[in-house]
């Protein structure tokens, strides 16, 4: 384990400092349950500022809705405790939708809509008459704690987003960086070069994630977003990008046709990404290079001019990715809001995955757990049943976005039991002797602030943040010392049931393999090249390309997580990426051209469409290939034919890697015509 350092220090005395604040402001005001205030302040804290100012704004607007949602629902449906229980289950089942489907930090305000009326709702179906003034404390309390930890996290040695962002960022680019020099040393494809890939994948997701609070940062990158985002999309396409490269360099390189010119124009690429400081401005000279090397289309072109006129073309947009990359990377260390001049076209916002089926069965699921446990309280009639409900809501709300949120249930489950063993030393040895707010500081201080640097790290957090709050909620501390035993059981019999009832109703009905939902991923994008090539004009190919690379970034840490067939699997999913912008640039073709050619082009992309609406798995049939070929032997000979040569070469090397080269045959090839 790694020795806390200073910053972890910091963060902890921070987080405490806020949490007690929060705490003696609710004593001060008298309100219901001051101990709200302390396990927000938990839940908000986060080491960088720009996070705890996101997540409390988010925090802030879930719980006005929530709490809204709560006054609308439980004074009109009191009297039907069946009905409010069903509409309360609804309304968080429904949130849950929201926010899985949401895929950014800004979930977190759904997800807090959902489980705050929750957590308001079910104790006030005893005391309908007074729901405002519970629902009042509730927020005031929720409040505290978010204007505290805020405040004295913004305030108190500060720790900016920003430069956290650009280190990890700096790190990816090195990534990347290296795997693209591995790439074009020309040396083969290893299994811990394209683990190296997934990670660059795995890690780009994550710093988009982190950005999306750069705009509450008060760092000088605070109006960069837009430049991270654009950056993300170019390290993804970077990927797509390099896996059609190491297909073509492999290729030629086993044919024995990586001509010497071919061989030092990527050596030169190579020393080109080893200077970041001067990528951009060599770019226009790689362009260069690049476009002398390509040979124009001839009638007596052979397979491997088509696959080295396509390592070209892959060449020049790595290097238009590179030049992109470094100019937003500057324009990042500037400061400056906006984007810089790019290479290549981009989409502010680019389409994102959106898995209604899976968002809703999440929901659902939730509601499920939630109105199991209801029942249960209404037919024994438990005092406490409403404690169990809510935090039957609260992790069902948690783990919402996970393929199997039962491992984290289990391991929340024994941050609970901790906290309970935790709490109850504290309600009947400790607090007994803390007469005054002073004493009662210092009683807790070892505790929480131990819980504190644990929070900050990655390693120990998942099981100290869930510590924290829930012992914060446990000791239920209010002006005067009034812990009983008998309280104290029930309301640990309610945690113990209200976990364990989500875990093991999520455990029957919710929980999917990563492998399950990979193939959920991957059977997406090939309806979606399916219907690229069946609806002439249909895509966008920037559109196309950031949607298929969006569910790349979700379906590589899936793999990623199983060893076994991890690197088929990623190859597999980059190359249908590859036949789907390449379809996407064939119907762009097949619009423009008239006669033969089109023919061969409608051909090809009906046979794409029947092998991607089949089941994933199946061998393309042998009527593809055949149709590829005769449609790149009616363009080899025209000068227009170029991109359709690399459109067709692409979806060739992706779907038959192992057959036999492309041969010309002996009937004549008829000239392309353009449409008018």
């Amino acid at each position: 384990m790694v020795v806390p350092g200073f910053r972890d220090w910091v963060f902890s005395a921070k987080t405490f400092a806020g949490g007690m604040l929060a705490l003696y402001l609710a004593m001060y005001l008298n309100l219901d349950r001051p101990y709200w205030a302390l396990a927000t302040a938990y839940i908000v804290s986060q080491p960088l500022t720009g996070a705890i100012r996101s997540k409390a704004a988010y925090r802030f607007g879930g719980t006005l809705i929530g709490a809204i949602a709560t006054i609308v629902l439980v004074p009109n449906l009191v009297d039907a405790p069946e009905l409010l229980v069903a509409a309360l289950a609804a309304w968080i089942g429904g949130c849950i939708y929201l926010a899985v489907l949401d895929r950014t930090p800004r979930s977190y305000l759904f997800l807090l809509s959902g489980y705050t009326a929750a957590l308001i709702g079910f104790p006030a179906v005893d005391a309908p008459g007074a729901i405002w003034d519970t629902v009042l404390a509730r927020v005031e309390e929720i409040s505290l704690g978010i204007f505290c930890t805020t405040l004295i996290g913004t305030l108190i040695l500060p720790v900016p987003l920003g430069p956290a962002l650009a280190a990890r960022i700096d790190a990816l680019l090195r990534q990347a960086a290296g795997a693209s020099m591995t790439l074009l040393s020309g040396l083969p494809d290893s299994a811990m070069a394209r683990a190296g890939r997934r990670r660059i994948a795995a890690d780009a997701v994550e710093i988009a994630a982190l950005s999306s609070h750069l705009a509450y940062d008060t760092s000088r990158m605070q109006g960069a977003a837009a430049a991270v985002s654009v950056l993300y999309q170019r390290v993804i396409l970077l990927l797509a990008v390099l896996s059609g490269l190491a297909d073509r360099i492999a290729a030629l390189r086993d044919a024995g046709a990586l001509t010497e010119d071919v061989r030092a124009l990527l050596d030169r690429m190579s020393a080109w990404l080893a200077s970041p400081q001067t990528i951009a401005a060599a770019a226009p000279g790689l362009h260069q290079a690049i476009d002398a090397l390509q040979r124009p289309p001839s009638a007596q072109a052979d397979w491997n001019d088509v696959l080295r006129n396509g390592l070209l073309m892959r060449a020049h947009e790595l290097t238009d990715i590179g030049h992109d990359i470094a100019v937003l990377r500057a324009q990042l260390d500037a400061g400056r809001a906006g984007l810089p001049s790019l290479s290549l076209p981009h989409q502010l916002s680019a389409p994102r995955h959106r898995d209604h089926f899976m968002a809703a069965y999440s929901g659902a699921a939730a509601a499920l757990a939630v109105g199991l446990v209801c029942a249960f309280w209404i037919a024994t009639a438990w005092p406490d049943g409403a404690g169990a409900a809510g935090l039957t809501a609260v992790i069902s709300s948690f783990f919402a976005a996970q393929d199997d949120p039962v491992p984290s249930i289990i391991k929340f489950i024994y941050g609970a039991l901790a906290a309970l063993v935790i709490a109850g030393v504290y309600l009947f040895a400790i607090l007994p002797m803390a007469h005054d707010f002073t004493m009662l500081a210092l009683a807790l201080s070892p505790l929480f602030l131990t819980l504190g640097v644990l929070m900050a790290k990655p390693a120990t957090a998942g099981f100290a943040a869930p510590v924290a709050f829930l012992t914060a909620t446990l000791l239920a501390l209010t002006s005067a010392y009034s812990a009983d035993f008998p309280a104290y059981a029930n309301g640990a019999a309610a945690t113990v049931v209200g976990l364990g009832a989500a875990a093991v109703v999520l455990r029957l009905v919710r929980s999917v393999g990563a492998e399950w939902a990979a193939q959920r991923l991957l059977r997406a994008n090939r309806a979606d090249v399916a219907a690229a090539a069946s609806h002439a004009g249909a895509a966008d190919r920037l559109a196309f390309a950031a949607l298929m690379l969006d569910r790349l970034s979700e379906v590589i840490p899936r793999i990623a997580a199983s060893a076994d067939g991890a690197d088929a699997a990623a190859g597999a999913a980059l190359a249908e990426i590859r036949v789907g912008i390449n379809v996407v640039d064939l119907q762009r073709a097949a619009a423009a051209c008239r006669g033969l050619p089109a023919d061969a082009l409608h051909r090809v992309l009906q046979a794409v469409a029947v092998h991607f609406r089949a089941r994933a798995g199946g061998p393309p049939d042998a009527a593809l290939l055949s149709a590829i070929d005769s449609a790149i032997g009616a363009c080899c000979g025209v000068a227009q034919g170029r991109d359709i040569l690399l459109a067709l070469a692409g979806i060739r090397r992706a779907l038959f890697r192992d057959a036999p080269p492309y041969r010309p045959g002996p009937e004549p090839r008829p000239a392309l015509e353009m449409a008018a």
